[in-house]
């Protein structure tokens, strides 16, 4: 983070999964640092500038305490599809609304990318990942669409067996739900 402070530099975070460093990572600027601790930890406020191959990656980088890599500035077609878009819009509602999440949706900006919402939705990170990997925001979209049709049909027979369970007051007669 210094080096970031003192030269501007952006900086990588790519996912771990399956015991190694993945392929694609979010290149990330810093954007302010809000308090620094006497250990030297920070705490710091970033932002997401693109998405990035990884082609070599390095345990440390010469002179360094951190790791790096060389890596390639991926394109990233960012146009939506509007219906999807609006679909996906009205399945994030019914989301936020079983959770009790209310506040989210209304803050959620009419024109948000799947980047932008990607870590409220419950996805999985591998899910998290595959998003990464897709090449344009429709493909993103169509992925989240599928997520939340798979997720709401469940999420919504939970808030069904929990009422069930308010009334009747009593497990007895309680039947699982099938997942």
């Amino acid at each position: 983070m210094h080096d970031c402070v003192a030269e501007g530099i952006t900086f990588g975070i790519p996912p771990y999964l399956n015991n190694s460093v993945s392929t694609f990572a979010t290149e990330m600027r810093l954007v302010s640092v809000a308090k620094t601790y006497p250990s030297g930890e920070m705490d710091i406020k970033t932002q997401a500038v693109g998405l990035v191959r990884v082609e070599e990656f390095f345990r440390q980088l010469p002179g360094k305490l951190y790791a790096g890599a060389t890596v390639t500035d991926l394109p990233d077609d960012n146009t939506p599809d509007p219906d999807l878009h609006e679909r996906t819009r009205a399945l994030i509602q019914q989301l936020y609304e079983i959770l009790g999440l209310r506040r989210l949706f209304l803050d959620l900006p009419t024109n948000f990318r799947v980047y932008d919402i990607a870590h409220n939705l419950g996805l999985s990170t591998e899910q998290e990942y595959e998003l990464l990997e897709a090449a344009t925001e429709a493909e993103r979209q169509q992925r989240v669409f599928e997520h939340l049709l798979h997720i709401l049909p469940v999420l919504q027979e939970t808030e069904r067996l929990k009422e069930r369970v308010r009334l009747n007051g009593h497990f007895k007669n309680l039947t699982p739900p099938s997942f």
